[in-house]
């Protein structure tokens, strides 16, 4: 029996999961992903799927549209290309290791780390995740998770910084370790984890019993340290230089999905412009790596022409949407379709800055962006729902019929402008 089959965990090659259209199958790559191998990909989840390909806000592939007779033969096609994959307890590494300011090869070690858990056979929650930050610019600090490490200078004797529980800001931080400690440490603190039962996360145990089994866990290696400083976010769409002179140029996908057919000819542009390797990164993004300085700006250039996002204030990089009706069963209302069609009034929900203004989803559960933004709007049997400053959960403002979402969307926003402006 596989690791994501034992654990009931996400849909990974070997247990796909049912959805309103067809099959879904999620794979993290365990390292970037050669070219030739990616297109090879695209084209199977077009002839083997219905040719969606979604990556997640935790940098996760996702192909759509499979049936119980394509899946088998997708993820053969995806072992033929030799792509490296992991199943089991989810271990993020950070996207880009070979920045200027990366201080470890998060790569090996997020791969001696997920040996080690295949290993010990841990019965933990399909949640659970470990981040492996090696302090580049692309950093982890938005994601949540259960147990994280940071890297930490001096570069010539970097150590990890060690974190429970919550994204990089509210992580309850114990001390740091040496990064030949690293994997023993997780291992030590997912058993302390596991030992509350198969549904515990890190936040439960903190709850109920504080910090003191994991400092336990952790008495031969732990050093005490001040916790780590905040950095601002980091932004995956753009131009980023790499210590060899090359570029990864960022793109995301709008709303998190493309078609195989652009994503192939976007690898294609950046393979002719010197690309070598592809990946997945968090914030639906794609990193194109290695490409040639002088051309960089001309291949973010190419991907927005092909309808991805290349521009760090692109508005649709401000909406959270989820498939919807009726690619997801539970959808109520065609989310992605209507953040498409709604962009001129959202864009008056979205201030100055980074992050989700707007959240679009399809039904009760806000799979898509858990947290408050400035609108969101939810499929419900009543109609649309209409929250301010909330979450998909929250106490709607307001429910609209879906046919008249536009016009009532542009009144919402002309009451706020009213408003503020009196």
């Amino acid at each position: 029996m596989s690791a994501s089959s034992r654990r009931g965990a996400c849909p990974g090659l070997s247990a796909p999961m049912p959805t309103g259209d067809g099959l879904l199958v999620r794979i993290m790559p365990a390292e970037p992903v050669p070219l030739d191998a990616f297109a090879g990909f695209c084209e199977a989840a077009r002839r083997h799927g219905n040719g969606t390909i979604e990556i997640s806000a935790r940098g996760s592939l996702q192909v759509r549209g499979l049936t119980p007779r394509s899946a088998p033969l997708f993820a053969a096609a995806v072992a033929e290309l030799e792509i490296a994959t992991h199943e089991g307890v989810l271990v993020v590494a950070g996207p880009l290791v070979h920045d200027a300011d990366t201080l470890i090869n998060t790569d090996d070690a997020a791969a001696e780390l997920r040996r080690a858990l295949a290993h010990a056979r841990l019965a933990l929650s399909p949640k659970v995740s470990v981040v492996v930050d090696g302090g580049g610019r692309l950093h982890l600090e938005a994601l949540s998770a259960d147990v994280r490490l940071r890297a930490v200078g001096p570069a010539q004797r970097p150590r990890f910084c060690v974190g429970l529980g919550g994204d990089g800001a509210s992580a309850i931080w114990l001390g740091s370790i040496a990064q030949n400690d690293a994997v023993d440490a997780v291992v030590s603190l997912l058993t302390v984890i596991a030992g509350h039962g198969p549904a515990a996360r890190a936040a439960d145990v903190l709850r109920t019993e504080g910090v003191g089994a994991f400092h336990s866990a952790l008495a031969s290696c732990l050093a005490s340290s001040s916790a780590p400083s905040r950095r601002t976010p980091a932004g995956m769409v753009g131009l980023h230089p790499i210590r060899d002179g090359t570029f990864a140029v960022g793109v995301g996908l709008a709303f998190g999905h493309a078609h195989a057919d652009a994503l192939m000819d976007m690898v294609r542009i950046a393979a002719a412009h010197g690309a070598r390797t592809v990946r997945p990164a968090p914030d639906r993004a794609l990193l194109l790596i290695g490409v040639a300085a002088p051309h960089a700006a001309d291949v973010a250039e190419a991907a927005e022409q092909l309808g991805f996002v290349a521009r760090a204030d692109d508005p649709r990089r401000r909406i959270a949407a989820c498939p919807g009706a009726p690619a997801c069963a539970s959808g109520l209302i065609p989310a992605r379709a209507l953040a498409s069609a709604l962009m001129p009034s959202l864009e008056s929900f979205m201030p100055s800055g980074r992050g989700i203004s707007v959240h679009i989803s399809g039904c009760l559960k806000g799979c898509a962006h858990p947290l408050p933004a400035t609108l969101t709007l939810v499929g419900t049997e009543r109609g649309c729902a209409v929250v301010r400053n909330g979450t998909a959960q929250a106490r709607p403002d307001a429910y609209v019929d879906p046919t008249n979402l536009g016009a009532e969307i542009s009144r919402f926003a002309a009451q706020a402008d009213e408003a503020v402006h009196g």
